[in-house]
């Protein structure tokens, strides 16, 4: 896109957080400052967020309501790290996730969309999971955190009508008022498989991967994938995120009594479809490509027959001629 000029901890937090305290990594545009400020005061716990700035005459107006939003709640002084995207470039999500999660503090970190509420304290959650606490400190599992909306989007305004228990939720879910996030886009959600989530009571593995799906997952910050900066603008962004995860080996394990929900915004839908159709193009490419270099990459580690590299033969092998070509890139790899 160009260049962009990335001031870290611009603000940064006093408090002092354990590594393996969860920081929230999100980005925030200027329209959804009292949205943070919500949730540092919420979740009280390490937040890195990447603020995008435009550069133009509005930079001096945002950086002075950024700098009243420190100045009127303690919390954001206290748990927010804020670093600034200076630029003219709008929606380089996977870039500001990027950011975000660069300079996170902590050992794990949950790419989080700002305008979710955290309505249940996953943190507690995870401590009483040794075994998931392991997988997550070896870098082998993401932690899924399921997501709701309200069926009504006037429903979804007030963070403090939302249910806060698992029991509560249901009774909304069994009355139609609250569904999965982006029902509509099943793919996008779907693979969480909500009809057992109901039901559990233990974590459970993610069995029906698909490529377009895009969670909120807490995982370990070091040795995982980036966010491939290519993606700008809306559709196939945090998928690809998920992806390069997933190929990397990383299960996706669901928490069975944690929930976030959507809080309403409303989007400019006519920018959203024209973006999602030229990343829906990329995203093709992209799959293939980054197929293609992870087996490389497995095969000249000797980690192609591990179980590793699981998860890239089952979700690759369906790309047409990709079997054929791995291999040939096995067999002149065992021929050195």
């Amino acid at each position: 896109m160009g260049p962009s000029k990335v001031i870290p901890y611009y603000f940064r937090a006093t408090e002092n957080f354990d590594k393996e305290e969860i920081t929230m990594a999100t980005l925030v545009t200027y329209n959804r400052f009292k949205v943070l400020s919500r949730l540092a005061s919420h979740y009280k716990g390490p937040v890195s967020a990447a603020i995008h700035v435009n550069d133009d005459e509005s930079k001096q107006q945002i950086l002075a309501d950024l700098h009243q939003l420190y100045e009127e709640n303690e919390d954001m002084r206290r748990y927010v790290d804020l670093h600034l995207v200076v630029d003219k470039f709008d929606r380089q999500f996977n870039m500001w996730r990027n950011v975000a999660k660069f300079f996170a503090r902590t050992d794990y970190i949950m790419m989080l969309d700002v305008d979710f509420y955290l309505c249940t304290d996953f943190r507690k959650s995870l401590k009483k999971e040794p075994e998931l606490m392991e997988l997550l400190r070896a870098g082998k599992a993401a932690i899924v955190v399921p997501a709701f909306e309200y069926v009504d989007e006037s429903d979804g305004e007030d963070w403090n009508d939302f249910p806060k228990t698992k029991k509560d939720l249901l009774v909304d879910v069994g009355t139609e008022k609250l569904d999965m996030f982006h029902r509509g886009w099943k793919r996008g959600h779907g693979s969480t498989n909500y009809g057992k989530w109901y039901q559990q009571t233990k974590p459970y593995k993610v069995t029906d991967y698909n490529y377009s799906y895009e969670p909120y997952v807490i995982f370990k910050k070091e040795g995982t994938p980036w966010c491939d900066e290519r993606f700008v603008g809306y559709g196939a962004n945090k998928a690809a995120c998920l992806f390069e995860i997933y190929l990397a080996g990383i299960d996706y394990w669901v928490l069975p009594n944690d929930f976030l929900i959507h809080q309403t915004h409303h989007y400019p839908e006519d920018t959203r479809a024209k973006e999602r159709t030229y990343n829906k193009k990329l995203y093709d490419y992209y799959r293939e490509e980054t197929c293609l270099r992870y087996a490389r990459i497995m095969i000249a580690a000797n980690e192609w027959n591990t179980p590793k590299a699981a998860n890239l033969k089952k979700e690759c092998g369906r790309i047409r001629g990709f079997n054929d070509v791995i291999q040939k890139v096995a067999a002149e790899h065992n021929e050195l």
